[in-house]
């Protein structure tokens, strides 16, 4: 099963009104697995960067300027989506600006049943805790140190390994059976086996006189009273 998590950097909070993507990076997943193929891309927005955005970012507008446009870059990136299911955290967010990019240059919206939410999962699964990627991150043990800034392609490769977790952590071997050879040896004839004779413990002559002996010192003995009785 082939899946994809993408995380998006935006100018602020809505692309309708007037924010733009400005990032974007994709992490292949098959069989929950990552293959090690990502995508990433930044764009120019055509717009400033306002100071709050970039402070989660880093992102500047001049740095920006120098890279295409989303419209440039979305055949490759469209052909990196394929049909696959896609994965992000506050999935909604991130959708309502790849349509919105996508449907700004003319392509086919991304229809969202492929949506996978791992923020919706985090909270239906651990409700009442904590739900950022960086709270996730330490509950699952998975190294964080090297998030100073967020940062499309490294926060999708942290979430693709949170997604893992959420879904119940990696099960090595699954999916590989067609990998496996089972051979199976026909035994021979069945082999035969001689039954031993039924071996006999009687006691001998001295244990019984002991055993007697024993039982006659026994002072009023339950057997001996349920007999009577």
């Amino acid at each position: 099963m082939r899946e994809i998590v993408f995380d998006t950097e935006t100018t602020g909070t809505s692309f309708a009104g007037g924010d733009r993507m400005v990032e974007i990076g994709c992490v292949e997943l098959v069989n929950r697995c990552e293959t090690g193929r990502t995508f990433h891309a930044y764009f120019n927005p055509e717009r400033d960067m306002p100071a709050e955005a970039e402070r989660i970012h880093g992102l500047k507008a001049s740095f920006l300027a120098g890279h295409p446009l989303f419209s440039a870059t979305c055949e490759a990136l469209i052909d990196f989506l394929g049909d696959a299911p896609l994965i992000a955290h506050n999935a909604g967010f991130d959708f309502s600006f790849l349509n919105g990019e996508l449907g700004r240059c003319g392509r086919a919206l991304v229809c969202t049943s492929r949506m996978v939410d791992t923020l919706a999962m985090a909270r239906s699964r651990h409700p009442g805790a904590k739900h950022t990627l960086d709270a996730l991150c330490s509950r699952f043990g998975i190294d964080r140190s090297h998030r100073v800034l967020h940062g499309a392609l490294l926060d999708a490769q942290l979430l693709a390994q949170v997604y893992v977790e959420l879904c119940g952590g990696r099960q090595i071997g699954l999916g590989l059976v067609s990998d496996i050879v089972v051979e199976t040896v026909a035994s021979a004839a069945p082999i035969a086996r001689t039954a031993r004779p039924p071996r006999h413990f009687a006691p001998s002559e001295g244990e019984l006189a002991a055993h007697a002996a024993f039982m006659s010192g026994v002072k009023d003995p339950l057997w001996g009273a349920g007999a009577s009785g």
